[in-house]
């Protein structure tokens, strides 16, 4: 009989649960050893893919290779300047740092009023009024963090910039705050700091990646730069590296460029300040990853741990069936019908033991994944295990429990008839 046959044969399957059935205990047993290590690698890899779910929509409005820049004070005296001296960046900074790091894909200054400095301005429409921080921007911020705009509006682009337009884009707070319900912002009047200004689009709030809030208000740089008088001055610049550079190389150039445009000390590691996004972001994936490589390791040697004891389980069985082996040895069974029934109840085992890891791994994530939904102050979406990975671990699970019961299917075949009738 071939091997495939001995799969659907009804004899077969028989002698399989007869056998398991006169040691449930032990079986189980075993069975549990087996599923628990898949059980650890689904529930472990899933809740490391949650995580790693959770930071990419987190900031899934911001680079993932971006970092902010800003000036602060010295710490060390340096070419006859003083300690605690004030770093202020400047517009010309930004075009520099363009051209000699060649890493930096793009590089926007930002100002702003009532976040880091001043208090935030006074916005008025008709009779209602509140105060919002206002950002002046370039066009090509949304390039690094995007903005999504709602309908029939729009972001700032080239030409409020060239014409220092009096244009803005307010948040979803600020709509809501200062117009009616129904009222359609885009094209209406708002007074910052009595000044006019029209409204050109609301943008829609996404936490992470940034200062921002959803009341946040954006007019142009060269507006901004004008009405507050800021001149060439900077407070901070929010930088993009390419995706395949070393986004923590990037960031030490960066500084050490602008040290010596500031005439900085390179030993001064306190002028600039600095936040990088694809740093902390690395960290996590690499986290991440670690998780997924150590569910992994501990699955497969649970898994290994699970399968050995199958491999004693089967060893005892083909011990305590060795007249009833004997007597279908007599009776013509081949040596490769014997070693396939008990490969096959191996595998079967092991396969059991798998799927039923495999979904008390599944109801494991399903429940994490619904008490994390609603939060909103943790990074955490979505905890699941691609179903290849699945695929994959099932069927190592199955080639271990096949190479396992090699062991006692080659006792089971090397009983002679003659010696396995003697036996009581």
């Amino acid at each position: 009989m071939s091997s495939f046959k001995v799969i659907f044969d009804k004899d077969t399957w028989q002698e399989i649960f007869g056998s398991i059935s006169k040691n449930k205990t032990r079986t189980i047993i075993t069975v549990i050893g087996v599923l628990w290590g898949i059980f650890i690698y689904i529930t472990l890899s899933g809740a490391a893919k949650g995580l790693d779910n959770g930071f990419e929509r987190q900031f899934e409005n911001i680079a993932m290779n971006s970092m902010f820049i800003w000036g602060q004070r010295t710490s060390i005296p340096y070419a006859g300047y003083k300690i605690g001296r004030n770093i202020r960046l400047r517009l010309s900074d930004i075009d520099y740092i363009k051209k000699t790091i060649p890493e930096v894909q793009y590089a926007v200054p930002r100002n702003s009023r009532g976040v880091f400095s001043g208090a935030p301005p006074l916005v008025v429409r008709k009779n209602k009024s509140n105060n919002y921080a206002v950002y002046g921007d370039f066009p090509e911020f949304t390039k690094i963090a995007t903005k999504k705009i709602y309908d029939g509006g729009r972001f700032i682009n080239e030409e409020d910039i060239k014409f220092k337009r009096k244009v803005c884009v307010i948040g979803e707070r600020t709509q809501t705050e200062l117009f009616e319900k129904d009222e359609n912002p885009i094209g209406q009047y708002i007074r910052i700091d009595n000044i006019y200004f029209q409204v050109i689009g609301v943008h829609k709030f996404i936490p992470g990646g940034g200062f921002e809030s959803d009341g946040d208000i954006f007019i142009p740089y060269e507006t901004f730069r004008k009405i507050y008088n800021t001149g060439d001055r900077v407070q901070w610049f929010t930088i993009a590296a390419y995706d395949d550079v070393d986004v923590i190389e990037v960031e030490k150039n960066i500084k050490a460029t602008l040290k010596r445009i500031h005439k900085v000390s390179p030993d001064d590691e306190r002028a600039f300040g600095g936040f990088n996004l694809g740093e902390i972001f690395n960290k996590i994936v690499g986290f991440s990853k670690g998780m997924t490589l150590l569910s992994l390791i501990v699955g497969i040697a649970t898994i290994l741990a699970g399968v050995i004891g199958i491999g004693n389980i089967l060893l005892i069985s083909v011990k305590e069936r060795t007249k009833e082996l004997g007597v279908r040895r007599a009776l013509g069974a081949t040596p490769s019908e014997v070693r396939n029934q008990i490969i096959l109840e191996s595998v079967f085992l092991t396969l059991i033991a798998g799927v039923i890891g495999i979904i008390l791994g599944a109801f494991v994530l399903f429940g994490i994944n619904a008490s994390t939904q609603d939060l909103t102050d943790f990074p955490y979406t979505n905890p699941t295990v691609p179903i290849p990975f699945v695929l994959g671990a099932l069927f190592i699970m199955v080639f271990l429990g096949t190479l396992i019961g090699l062991i006692p299917a080659q006792r089971a075949v090397s009983i002679k008839p003659i010696d396995a009738l003697r036996e009581e």
